[in-house]
Order: C-alpha cells, then sequence, then structure tokens
C-alpha cells in the first residue's frame, strides 16, 4: 500500500468525525465557561476578603450554580432538537408511504445535485430506497442518522462535567495556597488553563491558534480584573 493509499484509508469517516468534534468542542467550551466564571467569582470575592471559608463557599456555590445551569440548559436545547428531529423523521415516513414515487425522485434529484448523472443518481436511489428507504431519506435529505438521535442526558452530563472539571482549577487555586500567593498562583493558572483550552478551541475550528489563546487569556484576565476591583472597593466600603 502506497503512503497515498494509507493517509486515505486511515482517514476518518465524516459522519462520526464531525459527531466526536461537535461532543468535544462542546466539552472544551464547557470546561472554559467554568474556569472563567468561578475565577472571577472567587477572584472577585478574594478583593473583599481573604477569608478562606468565604472562598470555598462561594466557590463551591458558583461551581454547582454554574453547572447546574449548564446542564438544564444543555438538556432543554438537546431535547428541542431531538423532539425536532423526530418530528421530521415521522414526516419523511408518512411521505414514503403516501407518496412513494415522488420521495423516489426527489432521492435520485438530491443524489444527482451530489454530482452523480442522472441515471446512476436513479439507480442507486432505486437500491437505497429498497435497502432502507427512511434511512436513505433521512441521511441525504436531512442529515440525520434514525439510530443515532442526539441525547439530551448526554449532553447534559457532558456540560456538567466539563463545567465542574474547568471550575475546580481557580476554586482550588484559590483556596489551597497561602495568603499571599493566592490570588498570583490563580491567576497564572487561570491564564495557562484559559491557554490550553484556547488552543484547543481553535485546533477544532481549524483556526489559527494564537489569536484564539490571547483573545482566551484577554478575556478572563479582564474577567479577573473586574471582579477583583468591585471586590475591592466593595470590601473597603465594608459592604
Amino acid at each position: 500500500m502506497t503512503e497515498t493509499q494509507a493517509q486515505t484509508h486511515d482517514e476518518p469517516h465524516e459522519g462520526g468525525l464531525g459527531t466526536r468534534l461537535n461532543w468535544l468542542r462542546a466539552a472544551v467550551l464547557g470546561a472554559n465557561d467554568g474556569i472563567v466564571s468561578t475565577a472571577g467569582l472567587v477572584v472577585g470575592v478574594a478583593g473583599a476578603t481573604g477569608d478562606r471559608s468565604t472562598l470555598l463557599t462561594a466557590g463551591l456555590a458558583g461551581l454547582l450554580a454554574g453547572s447546574m445551569s449548564m446542564a438544564a440548559g444543555e438538556y432543554v436545547s438537546v431535547s428541542t432538537q431531538r423532539d425536532s428531529e423526530k418530528a421530521a423523521l415521522a414526516t419523511e415516513r408518512r411521505e414514503l408511504e403516501e407518496t412513494p414515487e415522488a420521495e423516489l425522485a426527489e432521492l435520485a434529484g438530491m443524489l444527482e445535485e451530489k454530482g452523480l448523472s442522472g441515471e446512476v443518481a436513479r439507480e442507486a436511489a432505486v437500491q437505497l430506497t429498497e435497502r432502507d428507504a427512511l434511512r436513505a431519506h433521512a441521511e441525504v435529505e436531512l442529515g440525520i442518522d434514525p439510530d443515532e438521535l442526539t441525547n439530551p442526558w448526554h449532553a447534559a452530563g457532558a456540560s456538567f462535567l466539563a463545567f465542574t472539571v474547568g471550575a475546580l482549577l481557580p476554586l482550588l487555586a484559590i483556596v489551597l495556597p497561602p495568603v499571599p500567593l493566592r490570588l498570583p498562583v490563580t491567576v497564572v493558572a487561570v491564564l495557562a488553563a484559559l491557554a490550553v483550552t484556547g488552543w484547543w478551541s481553535a485546533r477544532l475550528g481549524a483556526a489559527a491558534a494564537g489569536r484564539a489563546v490571547l483573545r482566551n487569556m484577554a478575556g478572563g484576565a479582564v474577567a479577573m480584573a473586574v471582579t477583583y476591583g468591585a471586590g475591592a472597593l466593595l470590601g473597603a466600603a465594608g459592604v
């Protein structure tokens, strides 16, 4: 086998790769949200007080609230998507029962639009319909795999876990070191973590990593600076 053939053979198929990339991208973004939101919260509280129990309580509350919010939002969003997929499949199933010839012609037309000749497209449509008409239309027309509909519970669990993992880093960084080192350790740890998530998000999107990393780190730095300033002002005011 030549090198070109080996590369072609090892190349992942689009469907499975797209699904995995979407999950991985969601996990990276969830972790990034956990890092930034929790870092902003604990750094803001640290600007007002150095009490470890207060910082731990605030950080844990933010972690739980954020992770639950992410999970609930993802569950609702993906449930809506799943309902839409089921409705589209039901409509397609009914159309196949009521107007099979029209659906066959539609499938052939879509295959022809993908580059097949009219005769080949017609033959392919006939063979796909004989094998599994609903699957053929679902995949070609709707872009849906009937056996792999989106799962809201999986999405909610993944979002909960990703946010929690991201949030743990600034929380531990602010409560574990001695008082004089808490803020610098947290800032360094958060910026380093944001550099990693920025690099990963850029890589998954096939974008320039340097710009994405700087943008991610700058956003986190601004968030921590703003919340620390607000906390320091409130602490000085005795609030």
